[in-house]
């Protein structure tokens, strides 16, 4: 049995992707370790898709989100997070990418849109000589960064600190 429906391994997902640009869909790509879904993401990825037909999350593994943020996380395994991810009804495709930045998944997908969140201008997102390269262009959306997922475990282990 399949993680979701909605979920494919790159190689698959490139495929399925041709299929909805023969179509003449628009593609956005956003992607993230989404450990702890909150409200950053969800207007992160509803803004990311209303700038496209398709939107496509590419979510870190659980060594690269590890390698990244430390080996205490991820606190969801990637099984978990896909399963987030793909309840959410603007998310079309699932996918998972094991390098520090998406990049590879970038040049495989080739998406319209490589979108970001505010915490990011056009000019730093790491992948922007990638998507500039292919001819892609970069959006950055979600509105002002209210909310992160090692800010809200700080506030967790704060509240355990204090005997809550």
């Amino acid at each position: 049995m399949s993680i979701s429906e909605k979920f494919f391994p790159l190689a698959e997902l490139r495929d399925v992707l041709a299929a909805e640009r023969a179509k003449q869909r628009r593609i956005a790509l956003a992607n993230g370790g989404f450990d702890l879904l909150h409200v950053g993401h969800v207007r992160y990825l509803r803004e990311a898709k209303r700038l496209a037909d398709i939107l496509v999350v590419a979510l870190n593994s659980d060594a690269s989100l590890a390698a990244l943020k430390g080996p205490e996380r991820p606190i969801i395994g990637a099984e978990g997070r896909v399963m987030m991810i793909s309840a959410l009804s603007f998310v079309d495709y699932v996918t998972l990418f094991e390098e520090p930045t998406v990049d590879r998944v970038l040049q495989t997908l080739r998406p319209d849109l490589h979108c970001k969140g505010s915490d990011y201008s056009a000019e730093t997102v790491p992948e922007r000589e990638t998507v500039l390269g292919y001819g892609g262009r970069i959006a950055i959306v979600g509105g002002d960064k209210v909310r992160s997922t090692s800010s809200i475990i700080a506030q967790i282990g704060s509240l355990e600190d204090e005997g809550a």
